[in-house]
């Protein structure tokens, strides 16, 4: 599955070389946290041996993160910022069906595919109702989520449900598959009997499972649609 990360265009240009060092350093720690993670969990996680793993000391890293947990929301923020930026992508590129769509889906997976350590650590270091505070991209990508369904329901896509209790459906759907594709080798390449059976083919079959789910008569028909051009009927 091709990555494609949408950068923030300009970003660099306007930092100053020290707001560059900085985000170097933060960076580093950043990377630094998730090799430890893959080695030895989140219990092996200390701002110490971070500081041994990137050759500093723990006094200066505590100037860029005050604590752990500081540092556990720099990394949920990175992610929902990257997911973000792939979410306002897909949207922007909807031209037919629903804004919530199979692609939006397949944006999530693959945001957590691109960085599987990082995407575990998002959610391994707690998510509390601090984590989605109004200004926070976690924020942000929960209220995009929120959107794209009230869009979907306005245009006549989707049925009429609860937007928070479809958001948190759709979310718990996303990230069970993008977990599995994180943590499972091959996944879903699990046996004999699945061998043949890619995951660009689950993300697409999962995603209109959810889409169903939802479906007026008005998405039914689009899925049927669509189905039967892509088996060439």
């Amino acid at each position: 599955m091709a990555a494609e990360t949408a950068p923030m265009l300009g970003e660099e240009d306007v930092l100053s070389p020290a707001e560059r060092r900085r985000r170097k350093v933060r960076d580093a720690i950043v990377d630094a946290a998730e090799a430890i993670f893959a080695e030895d969990g989140e219990s092996g996680i200390s701002m110490r041996r971070i500081a041994e793993r990137i050759d500093y000391s723990p006094a200066a890293l505590y100037k860029y993160f005050d604590s752990k947990e500081a540092l556990f929301k720099e990394i949920r923020e990175q992610f929902f910022e990257r997911l973000l930026l792939r979410m306002r992508a897909v949207a922007e590129r909807c031209k037919d069906g629903p804004l919530l769509s199979p692609a939006c889906l397949r944006a999530y997976v693959e945001t957590g595919l691109e960085q599987p350590s990082h995407y575990r650590l998002t959610f391994a270091g707690g998510f509390t109702e601090e984590t989605r505070e109004e200004g926070t991209f976690a924020y942000a990508a929960a209220e995009h989520l929120e959107a794209m369904i009230e869009s979907s329901m306005a245009d006549g896509w989707f049925r009429r449900a609860p937007t928070s209790l479809a958001a948190a459906s759709v979310w718990a759907s996303a990230h069970g598959l993008a977990m599995l594709a994180v943590t499972v080798p091959k996944f879903p390449e699990l046996d004999e009997f699945s061998a043949s059976t890619a995951l660009d083919d689950v993300i697409e079959f999962h995603a209109e499972l959810m889409l169903r789910g939802f479906a007026t008569d008005k998405l039914t028909a689009w899925l049927d649609k669509r189905e039967t051009a892509q088996l060439g009927g």
